[in-house]
This record gives C-alpha cells, sequence and structure tokens, in this order.
C-alpha cells in the first residue's frame, strides 16, 4: 500500500482508515524494529477490523496478552452470543469446548449489546478492564503514550483510539544509596523509576496534605518530572516559582536532574550550589516537612530540593537517628573539616614563605631542613601534589570498581613517597595534602566538596601573593558572596544572615527533638509549629 498524506503535523487526526493510520505511524518511526502492530478482528456477526500497536520491551507483552488481546478476540466476540436454544446450560456444545466456551460469554455479558449500541462506547465503559484508559485523537497524543510504554487500540472507522497502561521496561530495584551511606538509618535509597520514588516519599508521609504535580519537560526526551510539597506547610510563593521556571525550560532533552538544576538554580556562576540533591529518600521527606520543595525526573535516582541553604549541606539524616550530642558532635566535625579542606595548603604557604616567625623554631628547623633539597617554592610545590591527588581521585572514580580503590590508594603512597624521596616535594606538603583531602570527604554532599576543590586554588594563589592577609581578604569575598546569594527568594546563610536565633537550634549544633518544635521561620509564617511535646520525664514514683 502506498502513504500518502503521511502527515507533517503531529497534531493531525488520526485518519479513519486503519491501514493508513498503521502506515503513517510505521513512517514517522521509519519502519523501527522494535515497533510491533498486531492486527485482528472483534465482534460476532459485525467484525471489525482493530490494531494493537507497541513498543517491544517497554511495554509487557503478558499484560497485553491476557487483558487486552484476549479481552478483545474472545470476551468481547462472545458478548452478544444468544444464551437460548442455542446454547446449553449445561455447556454441553457441538464441540468439546463450545460449552465452556459459552458459560464464560453468559458469566461476562455486558448490559448493553454491541450491535444495538456504538462499539467504542461499549468497550470504553465495559470491556476494556485496565484502570488507565485514555482516549488518543491525534498523532501527538499516539506517539506520547507509545513511546513511554503504552499500548494504542486503533479500530477501523474510527478517529479516537484507545491509549492503555501497559508500560514495563527494565528498571533497576530500590537499593542503597551509593552517594550518601549511613551506619544507623534507612539503607533505601531512590530508584530512576519516577513512581517507585514517589512511592518511596508517600510511604513515609501518609498524609492527603502530600501534593504530587506532574509535568512534561523536553520537546524530544518528553521527560516525565514530579513536583512534590507538603500542602498547608510549603509557602505558596516558593511553589509558584518553581513552576514558573520549570515551565520557562525550553530544551531538547532532559537526561538527568543535573539538567534541571542548571535551569533553575539562582546563580549559575556561584561556586557553591543552591540546590540540594541527594539519593535517600528520609531526606527529602525531612526537607518536605520543613516547607521545602522535592523535583523528582524520571530517569535518574537524584532528587531535588529547593530552597536550599549553605547548612544543609553540613548536616546529614544520621544526625536525627543518633543522640543529640553525638549529631551535634559529627556536625562541628563537618565544619572543622570545611575549614581544614578550604584552607590548609594556604595557611601552610603563607606561614613557610611570609610568616616563619609564627612557626615554632624546632618545627621551623624540621621544615627547613625538609626543603633544603626540593627546587620549588611552597606554592607550586603545593599545586603540584593538589593537581596529581584530583587527578588519582578522578582515575579512582572512573575506573572499575574491582581495582579503582586499589590503583587510588597505591598510586597515592606510590606516587608520593617516590615524589619526597625525588625531593620535588617535601614531607610536610604530603601531610598537609592528605589531611585536606581526607577533610573534603566528611561532609554528606558532594557538591560542597567540589566547591572547596574548585575554592582551594584561588586562597592558594592569594597565600602565595599576600600570605595571611591575602586569605583573610579571600575570606571576606567569600562571605560577601555567600551573603549575596539567594535560592528561590530566600537567603543562602540563613539562618546565620540574617541572624535568626530560634533557628540556631538545629545550624551548627543539633538540639534535642523536643525543642525542635518549629519549622525554619524564613521558609514560611503559615504553619511554623512542628510539635508541642514537652520533654519525656521517667515516672519515679
Amino acid at each position: 500500500m502506498e502513504v500518502e498524506n503521511i502527515p507533517s503535523d503531529l497534531a493531525t487526526p488520526l485518519h479513519k482508515d486503519i491501514d493508513q493510520t498503521i502506515e503513517n505511524v510505521k513512517s514517522i518511526l521509519g519502519n523501527s524494529s522494535d515497533f510491533v502492530v498486531r492486527e485482528f478482528k472483534i465482534g460476532s456477526t459485525q467484525l471489525v477490523k482493530v490494531a494493537l500497536l507497541y513498543m517491544d520491551g517497554m511495554a509487557s507483552k503478558m499484560f497485553i496478552q491476557d487483558y487486552i488481546t484476549e479481552t478483545l478476540m474472545i470476551d468481547l466476540r462472545l458478548t452478544d452470543l444468544p444464551t437460548g436454544n442455542n446454547a446449553d446450560s449445561s455447556g454441553k456444545g457441538s464441540s468439546p469446548n463450545q460449552g465452556n466456551v459459552r458459560k464464560k460469554a453468559k458469566w461476562i455479558k455486558p448490559k448493553v449489546n454491541p450491535q444495538e449500541s456504538d462499539l467504542f462506547k461499549v468497550m470504553k465503559d465495559q470491556t476494556l478492564a485496565n484502570s488507565e484508559v485514555e482516549e488518543c485523537k491525534d498523532y501527538q497524543e499516539l506517539f506520547s503514550f507509545i513511546l513511554a510504554g503504552d499500548s494504542i487500540i486503533l479500530m477501523d472507522g474510527y478517529e479516537t483510539a484507545f491509549a492503555i497502561g501497559s508500560k514495563d521496561y527494565e528498571s533497576r530495584s530500590v537499593e542503597e544509596s551509593s552517594s550518601t551511606t549511613v551506619i544507623r538509618g534507612p539503607k533505601e535509597g531512590f530508584t530512576e523509576t519516577l513512581r517507585t520514588n514517589t512511592s518511596l516519599i508517600r510511604r513515609r508521609i501518609k498524609d492527603p496534605n502530600l501534593w504530587i504535580e506532574s509535568k512534561v519537560i523536553g520537546k524530544k526526551t518528553q521527560t516525565d518530572v514530579a513536583i512534590c510539597y507538603m500542602n498547608g506547610i510549603v509557602s505558596d510563593k516558593i511553589v509558584k516559582e518553581v513552576k514558573k521556571r520549570l515551565d520557562a525550560i525550553d530544551a531538547d532533552a532532559i537526561l538527568e536532574s543535573g539538567y534541571i538544576e542548571e535551569y533553575i538554580q539562582d546563580y549559575p556562576h556561584s561556586p557553591f550550589p543552591t540546590v540540594y540533591n541527594t539519593e535517600r529518600p528520609d531526606a527529602i521527606c525531612g526537607g518536605l516537612l520543613e516547607g521545602k520543595v522535592a523535583i523528582i525526573v524520571d530517569g535518574t535516582p537524584f532528587v531535588l530540593l529547593v530552597p536550599t541553604f549553605i547548612v544543609d549541606f553540613f548536616q546529614s539524616s544520621e544526625d536525627y537517628y543518633q543522640r543529640a550530642d553525638i549529631g551535634s558532635l559529627l556536625r562541628l566535625l563537618r565544619y572543622l573539616g570545611f575549614f581544614l579542606a578550604l584552607l590548609t595548603p594556604s595557611i601552610y604557604i603563607a606561614l613557610t614563605t611570609f610568616h616563619q616567625e609564627m612557626i615554632p623554631n624546632q618545627l621551623l628547623i624540621s621544615l627547613a631542613a625538609q626543603r633544603e633539597g626540593v627546587p620549588f617554592p611552597a606554592f607550586v610545590e603545593a599545586l603540584i601534589m593538589e593537581i596529581t591527588f584530583d587527578i588519582l581521585r578522578e582515575a579512582g572514580t572512573r575506573m572499575p570498581r574491582a581495582v579503582g580503590s586499589a590503583i587510588s590508594i597505591v598510586g597515592a603512597l606510590v606516587l608520593g613517597q617516590a615524589a619526597v624521596e625525588a625531593g620535588i616535594v617535601s614531607s610536610a606538603m604530603v601531610i598537609v595534602v592528605s589531611l585536606t583531602a581526607i577533610s573534603s570527604f566528611v561532609f554528606p554532599s558532594p557538591d560542597l566538596s567540589s566547591s572547596i576543590r574548585l575554592l582551594r586554588f584561588p586562597f592558594m594563589t592569594l597565600a602565595a601573593m599576600f600570605g595571611l592577609l591575602g586569605i583573610i581578604i579571600g575570606a571576606i569575598i567569600m562571605v560577601m558572596h555567600l551573603a549575596s546569594l539567594r535560592s528561590f527568594g530566600i537567603p543562602y546563610l540563613s539562618p546565620m544572615g540574617p541572624l535568626i536565633l530560634q533557628d540556631q537550634k538545629d545550624a551548627f549544633i543539633r538540639l534535642p527533638l523536643y525543642r525542635l518544635s518549629t519549622r525554619p521561620r524564613l521558609m514560611n509564617q503559615k504553619n511554623i509549629v512542628r510539635e508541642n511535646t514537652d520533654k519525656p520525664s521517667p515516672n519515679r514514683k
């Protein structure tokens, strides 16, 4: 059959001629090998030609066989069989299987006879038992359904088709989060399937005020994106701003949540992340209960959370699963690790280059002896070691897991020892770089660690040029930049800048849970009370 009038605009309505519609779909898909067409006829006295369309590998063949083709080819054909003299109520017929078939026909017979009513209405209201049945009227809707894993039913003589939910593509099961691990706490992590991720959230927050809205972003990828928030807790302005930024995205492809993050972040040129991402459902639920908005993207296990503050990157879900004193200690260690990872090489360069008088005599003599054969200044020495370690870390990340960690450890030890023996770097510099590297791994979020890696080099340059004065100047510039940042209208340094005393109970340290009775004040003002729980006291009577 010649293909005529192939629609150039996908908004063109479907053709009444089923053969023409099938040929148009095949041509638009380029006769793709994974496109399946199953043609058959339904009805008993008045046969109607029907075609079932689906993509192999994305739709469930078992579901199609049991709930679509069997229903249409057998059950619907039997609905208008007479139940009087032509069918023996005892189940006996002219053939061994006829009696059983007629028993089944009598049991499923609908109230409406397809011969006396419109076949389309009978199929929609009585025959198709699937909970996901939608009408499809043009090629745009047809491809949006079929390329998502649904099945399409075309009927000859009708311009409207049925879209049956039959998605069954391969997906990863729920596993432990690989980027954020905890000793105590849930081990579940998000997957690449959108509905699995929303179910992990609903499992923890069983409240009807948990609202989830869906969008489709990406002209070519048609990626499903879900916006999740707690109605009555979240600020309406934040929700409106999130929807506005998502609706403004006009891109061909959204392959991962990082695409969304880059489009909606407030300051794309800032080294500090203004959108939080995590694989942990409990961390997302904690943010939702504070009045934040989660953005779930199909195809990635990393869920976005906005607005975001600088303190969020120092907090871990495990802080709330341990005692308050232990959680506070761990959080203070992360703040200490931030300054060590950022400033340790710079301080070493400044002290050994400009401020030798600040170093104790014995230590100064030891450092001078170690650097006696090193041909480079401290800045070049630190630069070489930092770049070398970053290369080793990237190599260990990209290499196969079986050898990645071993190569990183052996490479660091061998190169460090060989560099010291060759007189390229001093032993003290190896210690400084090692301490810096270890400190950069204490943060629950890898995004902040990447920011520190980027800022470390400007601080080293300032220290080499101006000593401790350069470090102070760099710190002032960094704090001024942080104070100017906002995440969806909320100050990035909150609750330190502006200073909010009632929110300090969960900033640098964590007070006991019964003291965390209010939500962050800048997030919303309509539902700020989290709980009214007094301190538990044992009955000593």
